[in-house]
């Protein structure tokens, strides 16, 4: 087999040190924190513990609609028709968008008084109005929860609010928060809108401001969802993006908003500023080329067919070496997407990543003659 090294020596050691967090921690019962691109877990804290995700569930609830809305099966000027049971809540005293009995909201202001409002009561219109009732929404929070791995996870209402059967973990809330922004780039703009005005039947516009703090600081803060109950206190769904590197932190048992606000941000500080995030690998582009025997030609282009990111620890620096792996040189003829080799990642005499590599286009074989010169070639002077 022939080993390709490439010129490329990176720093990296995060996957074989003792945690780079030993010596940090947030005042929080619950936390993670993790790099967007590459998936590193950068810190965790009783990740899996049971809590009440209160209205971190509301980013669920988005979702199902994000989904009916991507499949065509919604739209974002339909309009739903406001329950009794929906209205009550508006009454409550709980977060709300301020709906009115017999209104007729588009699906756009609903998801605008969820996501911005934290409305309680535009969650039940919604639902209603997707599944009819609320309790068969929650049957399909809790299959789509499933279906995106959230192991640990029971959806009973839209909300979140006081249901013990409503449980989750900061894990499967990140693992949740990512698909919004990965699946609904669009979409996910909702959150980071800082207000929203309501133009509520009967009465003035209500105009109410977005709940995440972070977003008022102007750091790069974009979402995603604050929650609180009596007994979980105060959680948050938070993330920033600063240039192409995005961090993302859930953290929840927080002892007040302030604190909310401090941890939270400790946890997004945290992450950027002790690692770093280097792309190997850019889906579907050129990523080397290959030596070729008796084709058209003498190399062949190569690509991976997805994104690959290593997070790097600042303050533990050694050398990554990627190489490039075939056993070569690749005899013609070759189609496009053959795997035609495999990229190795690794750490001193660990290896911690591989990937196929795919052939970037077609070769062809050479012709009789040809092929005759190049195997005389090959026997006299070892050129291919």
């Amino acid at each position: 087999m022939r080993i390709k090294n490439l010129s490329l020596i990176l720093i990296f050691l995060s996957f074989f040190i003792k945690p780079v967090f030993a010596n940090f921690d947030v005042d929080a019962r619950t936390a993670i924190v993790q790099d967007y691109l590459s998936g590193k877990i950068l810190y965790e804290k009783d990740a899996d513990r049971q809590i009440f995700p209160a209205s971190m569930t509301k980013i669920m609830t988005s979702i199902i609609a994000f989904d009916l809305l991507k499949s065509g099966e919604l739209s974002l000027d339909e309009k739903f028709l406001v329950s009794e049971n929906a209205w009550r809540l508006s009454q409550a005293g709980y977060s709300s968008m301020f709906i009115m009995v017999g209104d007729e909201i588009t699906v756009e202001n609903l998801l605008r008084g969820i996501i911005v409002s934290s409305g309680n009561d535009a969650c039940i219109a919604l639902a209603e109005g997707i599944a009819g009732t609320e309790e068969e929404f929650a049957i399909m929070m809790t299959e789509k929860a499933k279906e995106i791995g959230m192991e640990n996870t029971n959806f009973s209402n839209s909300s979140g609010i006081n249901a013990p059967d409503n449980l989750s973990t900061v894990r499967d809330i990140l693992i949740m928060s990512n698909y919004l922004i990965k699946n609904y780039p669009n979409y996910y703009e909702y959150y980071k809108e800082t207000e929203f005005t309501w133009d509520r039947t009967g009465g003035d516009p209500i105009k109410q401001g977005n709940r995440n703090p972070l977003l008022y600081k102007n750091i790069g803060v974009d979402g995603i969802k604050t929650g609180y109950l009596a007994y979980e206190k105060y959680s948050l769904a938070s993330t920033i993006k600063r240039n192409d590197r995005r961090i993302i932190a859930i953290g929840s048992g927080f002892v007040s908003k302030n604190e909310r606000s401090k941890q939270s941000l400790k946890l997004l500080t945290y992450g950027l500023t002790n690692f770093d995030t280097i792309n190997i690998a850019k889906k579907d582009e050129i990523f080397d080329e290959l030596d070729v025997w008796q084709g058209t030609q003498k190399t062949i282009k190569s690509y991976i067919n997805e994104d690959v990111y290593q997070t790097i620890p600042k303050a533990k620096k050694k050398y990554l070496k990627v190489s490039v792996n075939y056993q070569g040189p690749l005899k013609a003829p070759i189609l496009k997407n053959d795997i035609i080799g495999k990229v190795k990642i690794s750490y001193k005499d660990e290896q911690i990543g591989e990937y196929d590599l795919l052939a970037f286009e077609d070769v062809k074989r050479q012709n009789i003659f040809s092929r005759f010169i190049s195997s005389i070639n090959f026997l006299i002077w070892g050129d291919v």
